[in-house]
């Protein structure tokens, strides 16, 4: 077959469908072009899921008929400098996607200028442009496109259903949305009720209150402030942003939002400096909360690797990830003891759930102007004895039934005063119950201990090695030959982490020394444990490398057991050493180590409130 030149509208068509994939990405192109343009106000309007209309309105600067003309013709923009092409410092090329949505739709550019008395218009219908005439608008643009995908009807048997292409518009404003936090953003896609986010400015409580009207108020009250800064390839980067807690996380990455100087993308390298920075601090496969922002030279990142500009590259990628994993890091030291304030309202959710429902079962309760649940009266009992008037069956409570009274010391007042009270009691030998000024918290012993001791291996190692403290008789421990070798061949670096062993004949090991934080171990569940975690890990990587892991698992064996009675004095101490080490509101393994209820949720379960 000979070779032919291809029509400009099929050429078009061809650059459609590398940047056009669904309705969401159009109305991303027109967003950007709006936030290019200045405007402080965007409206968005869809039908059909964005395939019968898009409509989006700015104030903006508007563009002049002579833009308008070249607006809609290929490689025409006024946001490029030919003379420095990766010098891009805005979100989208305003003639590069029109000319491609004009070609598989219909669609109607209207735009006045501020100094211009009068507006123009131009229309583009499946590639055949109409001239430009007048048209009566306000000062911006509005940019309408219907029947999107009317020129190549194929691609309609792609797209989803009208909610989910509807869903994924509103992802994209969202996205946008978070990222300009001083532009206010209107958005009806067909529903009773339009999601309106208000204009505010670029302080860090505004922009934490735009992220929370998306991602929610959870996040918000979990959220930690993230800032950093760092020299990139040619000039200074930063990066800032909130977090949430470790103990607030998902199974899905959704609510993880970056932006790379206000575009938002889905890098792997800065979705790996998240987990880097988070590391044990969540269970794993589970996905933490934020949204952060890097802003870095724009000669210092490639935003054209994609069509749809989604992936960016960087020209040296090991300081972007070593400013992000800096910044996290820092940010979650100063969390402290903290945890998710979730924890709480999802334990007095509980408890009121199995309130509740028996409470159905009872009379109805009585009227209350406020619409809030009122426990029902109970019915008085009548026994035999009472009826006759002999005694009430109360009269068994008028004597004490046992001595309660406690010869402990009254709690001190600045001990209630601390983040984590003072101990109250200690329940099925695993949770301790303390009381706050305005609540009260529930412990979880192991796993408090647990993060303790591990944080404690982790600074010894830092400070050179780990205290070792040597058995009197030597523990023998009996393996399989491969776990005993491996074990062996790795025994210098098992010093460091302050566990001696050593060869013992044949699938067996000797250990002669045990880290001394751990205290009295179960030296033999510790060392198959170990053996375990090498052997499924199936590289040779040395044991410093997977310091994380094996400390973790160390730290479990020596933490205070579930099952183990502590005195007032221990508990005690426990909570002021979790007050004082970062990290102690999660386990090893990503759960939280303690609950705290509020006063206020407590009296709401008993009708008080």
């Amino acid at each position: 077959m000979a070779i032919r030149q291809l029509s400009p509208e099929t050429v078009n068509r061809i650059a459609a469908g590398e940047v056009v994939e669904r309705p969401a990405s159009v109305v991303k192109e027109l967003v950007e072009n709006a936030i290019d343009a200045g405007a402080t106000q965007i409206e968005i309007v869809i039908s059909g899921g964005g395939l019968s209309l898009i409509r989006v309105t700015d104030d903006g600067s508007g563009m002049t008929p002579e833009d308008l003309v070249l607006a809609v013709e290929r490689h025409a923009t006024s946001k490029l400098d030919e003379e420095d092409l990766f010098d891009i410092r805005c979100l989208g090329f305003r003639g590069e996607a029109l000319p491609s949505i004009g070609s598989i739709a219909r669609l109607e550019i209207r735009s006045r200028p501020a100094d211009a008395n009068q507006g123009a218009a131009v229309t583009v219908t499946r590639g055949s442009k109409a001239p430009v005439g007048p048209a009566a608008v306000n000062r911006g643009t509005v940019v309408e496109v219907r029947d999107l995908f009317s020129a190549t009807p194929a691609r309609l048997k792609f797209l989803k259903s009208e909610r989910a292409e509807a869903m994924a518009v509103t992802d994209v404003v969202r996205r946008l949305a978070m990222a300009h936090p001083d532009i206010g953003f209107t958005l009806q896609t067909g529903e009773k009720k339009p999601a309106v986010f208000a204009r505010g400015d670029r302080s860090s409580a505004a922009w934490l209150e735009r992220i929370g009207a998306i991602m929610g108020r959870e996040f918000m009250d979990d959220a930690l402030e993230v800032s950093g800064a760092g020299n990139g390839a040619s000039a200074p980067m930063r990066v800032f942003g909130f977090a949430g807690l470790p103990t607030l996380h998902r199974q899905d990455s959704t609510q993880q939002f970056l932006f790379v100087n206000g575009r938002p993308v889905k890098d792997k390298l800065l979705i790996g400096a998240v987990r880097a920075a988070y590391g044990d601090l969540i269970p794993r496969g589970r996905s933490p909360l934020l949204a952060l922002f890097l802003d870095v030279a724009p000669s210092d990142v490639d935003v054209n690797v994609h069509p749809a500009k989604a992936e960016v590259r960087f020209r040296d990628a090991g300081r972007v990830r070593a400013l992000m994993v800096r910044a996290l890091s820092d940010a979650l030291a100063t969390a402290g003891h903290r945890a998710s304030a979730q924890g709480g309202v999802l334990t007095v959710e509980s408890f009121a759930a199995g309130i509740l429902p028996s409470a159905a079962m009872s009379p109805p309760p009585s009227s209350n102007t406020n619409g809030q649940w009122v426990p029902p009266r109970a019915s008085p009992v009548v026994s035999g004895s009472f009826a006759a008037g002999t005694q009430t069956p109360f009269a068994v409570f008028d004597a004490p039934s046992a001595d309660a009274r406690t010869f402990t010391e009254p709690v001190a007042e600045q001990t209630i005063d601390k983040p984590l009270g003072a101990v109250r009691a200690q329940v099925h030998e695993n949770y301790i119950v303390a009381q706050t000024r305005d609540g009260l918290v529930i412990v979880d012993q192991h796993a408090a201990h647990e993060r303790l001791v591990y944080e404690k291996l982790k600074a010894a190692l830092a400070d050179g090695g780990v205290a070792r403290q040597g058995l009197l008789i030597p523990a023998i421990v009996e393996l399989d030959d491969d776990d005993a070798v491996t074990l062996v061949a790795r025994s210098d670096e098992l010093t460091e982490l302050g566990l001696v062993i050593e060869s013992f004949g044949e699938g067996a090991v000797a250990v002669r020394e045990v880290p001394a934080l751990l205290g009295e171990t179960d030296v033999e569940g510790l060392v198959k444990d170990l053996a375990a975690e090498l052997r499924s890990d199936g590289t040779a990587r040395a044991l410093k490398d997977r310091l994380d892991s094996v400390a973790s698992r160390m730290a479990c064996h020596g933490s205070v057991r579930s099952g183990r009675r502590l005195t007032v004095e221990e508990m005690n101490a426990l909570l002021r050493q979790m007050e004082a080490t970062p990290y102690s509101g999660q386990c090893n393994h990503g759960r939280p180590t303690y609950v705290a209820l509020k006063l206020t949720d407590i009296e709401r379960l008993f009708g008080r409130r």
